[in-house]
């Protein structure tokens, strides 16, 4: 899946499956309970699965999640952010 994102991200973990981030252009912060990753573009960083994380963009980051059909952007954690999973192309 191919997303853009800006500011801050919902906390939120996937028990099912790992979360693969490669960003393509700019720079992704992910925030876990004891610390932080930043991730810049051409660089993967994989979040495995159960482990909560915020991810942020302190200006606008193009990235590629690679994640299974169907997993719920925001996890288990409801919120205006979470999409419909039901738009592929």
């Amino acid at each position: 899946m191919l997303v853009k994102i800006v500011g801050d991200f919902v906390w939120h973990s996937h028990q099912d499956t790992d979360e693969v981030f490669i960003v393509l252009e700019g720079e992704l912060l992910i925030d876990f309970r004891d610390g932080q990753v930043k991730i810049s573009q051409g660089e993967m960083f994989i979040v495995p699965r159960g482990i909560e994380h915020k991810p942020f963009a302190n200006e606008e980051c193009r990235i590629m999640l690679v994640e299974p059909r169907g997993v719920v952007n925001t996890g288990e954690a409801e919120s205006e952010l979470t999409a419909a999973n039901d738009i592929w192309i």
